[in-house]
């Protein structure tokens, strides 16, 4: 009995070695360094592909959708690993762009003015997306970049919603972690998922989020949680980011209607993820 359970062991530690790695080979990451001349500016991007899609296209049998990550400010575009790789997984060719430089200026707050100050952040951050589609089609041109996938966190989900608002004819999905300061797209042609933080320190501004009806009519899935706003990240808990993984991978299971649950009419949420706290 003794030996079996000591066989059965080696085998179960056999197949964990095994699948990781499996799962390091099937996911490709490689990180360009670009460079925008007409903005003088550099781009950089973590990209991930899964190795036998990405085969597939460049024999031209296969065209992957592409999805394009926004870090938050402070964040690298490198701490969304947990995001991408759910993306790569299911066939996505993943960009995760640093929208934000060393030397740009800081981020401010400006009460009143569109987007409270934050305009040409966004337009940075629609202009960075905009160069680094045009790169990935000569470096991947076996790819669909009329049905794109934004997803941001904080303000690069503010930059996601900002672009999709700008270029809905591209934009298909929006998945936006606790953005806070740019109102949701209203098109029904548009799938829409958001996570919103409980976090007391990042308020989301009045208008920003869509009316329970609005959600409703225009396919807009939002779940609120119990999570620290800085936790939508690779430095939140595993628990965290394992119930995100979860929830965004039956979003993209269907790409006609979520597997969520309908929008109530009594308040602007499909579910709750919870409770804390989180180890």
């Amino acid at each position: 009995m003794k030996r079996a359970l000591a066989v059965l062991a080696c085998l179960c530690l056999v197949a964990g070695a095994a699948y990781v790695a499996a799962s390091k080979w099937a996911i490709r990451h490689e990180t360009l360094n670009l460079f925008d001349t007409d903005r003088a500016r550099p781009v950089s991007v973590d990209l991930a592909v899964r190795r036998d899609y990405e085969m597939k296209a460049n024999a031209g049998i296969w065209k992957l959708p592409v999805a394009i990550i926004s870090n938050g400010n402070t964040v690298k575009n490198t701490e969304y690993s947990f995001l991408a790789n759910v993306l790569a997984a299911r066939g996505y060719l993943v960009a995760s762009i640093q929208q934000d430089n060393a030397t740009d200026p800081p981020l401010v707050t400006r009460v009143g003015l569109p987007y409270v100050g934050r305009l040409e952040v966004y337009k940075r951050g629609e202009a960075n997306i905009l160069f680094v589609l045009g790169e990935l089609k000569k470096l991947q041109p076996n790819a669909d970049y009329d049905h794109l996938t934004l997803v941001g966190h904080s303000n690069g989900g503010d930059i996601a919603m900002f672009c999709a608002k700008e270029h809905p004819n591209l934009v298909t999905r929006v998945i936006t972690l606790d953005n806070l300061r740019v109102p949701f797209v209203l098109n029904d042609k548009m799938k829409i998922l958001s996570f919103r933080s409980s976090d007391p320190n990042f308020r989301t501004d009045p208008g920003v989020l869509p009316t329970p009806q609005e959600a409703k009519a225009d396919n807009i899935d939002i779940v609120k949680t119990q999570f620290q706003h800085t936790w939508m990240s690779d430095r939140g808990p595993d628990s965290v980011k394992e119930k995100i993984q979860a929830t965004l991978d039956k979003f993209l299971g269907d790409a006609t209607s979520s597997d969520l649950k309908p929008a109530p009419t009594d308040k602007p949420l499909i579910a709750t993820l919870g409770p804390a706290p989180y180890p």
